[in-house]
């Protein structure tokens, strides 16, 4: 589904990634993990056309992506939400939601309901500014309003940071289920080790700028070798 070729970018003259090359398979979830400044969420801005790809090709179904504006790799079925949330703070829950349909056909107006069945709490606070919400429902918010524009694929930037662990539990349930519900790949960018092993079927793994190493969910809870020679400081 989506394929990555000897990508190098970065920001500026300084190259971040350095001819990273993955496959990720149609309907899997999938960790990426690292330590802090080893490329993860500039390999999510580069395949959100975020910043400029020195070389290298970004392959969605196939099709070239690597040379579209953020809009169209978004309408192309590319969701996602950036560390931080970024969501409108001074509008209700309800208006960040429209927003992000905005432009779109009424079939992601029609996605509504399922995202009221999927997240409850956001039915309930439909009128409620999302400014007031505490971090772990704005992060829930952040990823309702991805998937208003119907995504094919949803990269997942440090979505649990900052939160606490009851959402953060809620957040991995939630997002197991519509993955095994909808058919939704996800590649998630993560340093909860606990979250992983619940979600993930593979996990790979990056290092200055390169992958290198990946591996099952099963292996992972097997073995904490990779955890720590990829995560340890």
């Amino acid at each position: 589904m989506l394929e990555i070729k000897d990508l190098k970018a970065g920001y500026g003259e300084a190259m971040v990634l350095n001819d990273f090359s993955v496959e990720i398979s149609h309907g899997q979830i999938t960790a990426l993990m690292g330590r802090n400044g080893m490329g993860k969420t500039t390999l999510l801005k580069a395949i959100m056309g975020l910043i400029p790809i020195k070389s290298g090709r970004i392959l969605f179904n196939d099709t070239p992506i690597d040379n579209l504006q953020t809009y169209l790799i978004s309408k192309a079925g590319v969701g996602y939400v950036p560390q931080g949330r970024e969501v409108f703070d001074d509008f209700t829950v309800y208006e960040n939601l429209r927003l992000a349909a905005l432009g779109s056909s009424k079939q992601n107006l029609a996605l509504l309901p399922k995202i009221y069945d999927w997240f409850p709490i956001l039915k309930e606070r439909l009128d409620q500014k999302a400014g007031t919400f505490s971090g772990g429902q704005q992060q829930i918010l952040a990823i309702a309003r991805a998937l208003m524009t119907n995504p094919k694929i949803l990269l997942l930037d440090e979505p649990t940071e900052g939160i606490q662990p009851s959402i953060v539990h809620e957040i991995g349930i939630q997002l197991s289920r519509i993955a095994s519900e909808t058919g939704l790949t996800i590649l998630l960018v993560e340093q909860n080790v606990d979250m992983v092993k619940t979600m993930a079927e593979e996990i790979i793994f990056m290092e200055n700028g390169k992958l290198t190493a990946r591996c099952s969910a099963a292996d992972l809870k097997n073995d904490d070798a990779l955890l720590h020679r990829y995560l340890t400081i």
